[in-house]
């Protein structure tokens, strides 16, 4: 269990920030980013479980929350070369595995797609909707540091499947799909 008894520590005060090795590196650096666009999802993920409510639904996307905390701490230590420390927390398969199989379970009762839709219908699925909007960012946040420096791919897999989730869990909650609002291509002319 972690336990904080101070908030503030001053040091980032310089524009640094540390790693869970003990390395700093500028707040601004690709793998920071990443580190708070996942915050930033799992933020908007709490704002939709308070608009879902007490459901089975809720439940999963507090799991969700969970991993997320873990995905930040794995993105915030480095991957070295050769075998992983065995201290280190990571993303697993066993974790992309189970977004997988909460999609395929939702998506067997889901009206088929005949259009895109819009980020939209009940004030649940909009929610649900914001959030994989955001995660979609933390993914490409993610998948940008990776280019600089080595990140697990189990963590990649693991914002590739949630927004894939988000997505239909938002139809789910648009009454398996008939409250989905759909793309008028050209609407407003």
């Amino acid at each position: 269990m972690v336990k904080l008894n101070k908030i503030y520590t001053r040091t980032g005060d310089a524009g640094t920030t540390g790693l869970v090795d003990g390395s700093r590196l500028p707040k601004h650096a690709p793998r920071m980013q990443a580190v708070g666009d996942v915050d930033e999802a799992n933020s908007a993920i709490g704002l939709a479980v308070l608009a879902i409510g007490d459901t089975a639904e809720a439940a999963w996307l507090t799991t969700i929350q969970n991993d997320l905390f873990d995905l930040g701490a794995d993105l915030a230590t480095p991957v070295p070369e050769g075998e992983d420390e065995p201290w280190a927390l990571r993303i697993i398969a066993s974790q992309v595995k189970r977004l997988e199989e909460q999609i395929d379970a939702m998506n067997a009762d889901l009206q088929p797609l005949d259009s895109f839709i819009l980020p939209g219908g009940s004030p649940a699925a909009a929610a649900v909707h914001l959030a994989r909007a955001i995660t979609r960012r933390a993914e490409r946040s993610a998948t940008a540091a990776a280019v600089e420096v080595a990140l697990n791919p189990q963590a990649l897999a693991y914002l590739n499947r949630l927004s894939d989730l988000l997505f239909v869990l938002a139809r789910r909650l648009n009454g398996n799909g008939a409250g989905d609002v759909k793309w008028v291509p050209g609407a407003s002319r």
